[in-house]
């Protein structure tokens, strides 16, 4: 008769492995039933890729593998877990943050908890919500892996210049120095 033993210790091996990453408890968002986040949701990244932080002690090759989370519409990567995502926080109305575009979303910036930078979507309903903790990870390279995901929430609005706004004129350039 076969010895079945090593067959019956393979539930307990998988059971311990998948116990090395336990799920990221994070809460959702107010409108995280929002049927745009479900879009966003099922087109996130397994991986985001930042050759920029190879040597602070990410995951091996500078990767943030994805990883389970207990609340609807939310994502994280990371072990320890380095980037967040909620979709369906309160759009941002007008805001004195600094605005980027990144991969043609644009993005309000937080730096007020640094060096955890928090980017919201601006001009998208639902918005995005990503906290990235940078002495892991590169915020512009997290923004582009996430790009294709969060651009499936159609554009709102967009970030403006304050210049263009208040119908100022543009600054003038210093005129350079003379020996």
């Amino acid at each position: 008769m076969r010895n079945f033993r090593p067959l019956l210790a393979l539930p307990l091996v998988l059971l311990g492995l998948s116990g090395c990453t336990p799920i990221v408890p994070l809460d959702p968002a107010p409108d995280a039933n929002n049927p745009k986040c479900a879009d966003v949701i099922v087109r996130l990244p397994d991986v985001i890729l930042d050759a920029d932080k190879q040597d602070l002690g990410s995951d091996p090759a500078g990767e943030w593998l994805k990883r389970e989370t207990d609340a609807q519409a939310t994502g994280a990567w990371g072990n320890p877990t380095s980037i967040l995502l909620r979709c369906g926080v309160a759009v941002p109305g007008p805001s004195t943050l600094p605005c980027a575009t990144v991969k043609g979303i644009d993005w309000l910036r937080d730096d007020s908890g640094a060096p955890n930078y928090v980017f919201t979507t601006f001009g998208r309903d639902p918005a995005v919500e990503v906290v990235i903790d940078s002495s892991r990870a590169s915020g512009t390279n997290v923004l582009e892996a996430l790009s294709l995901a969060v651009g499936t929430i159609p554009t709102t609005g967009a970030c403006t210049n304050p210049i263009d706004v208040l119908d100022l004129p543009s600054p003038e350039p210093s005129p350079s120095p003379t020996e």
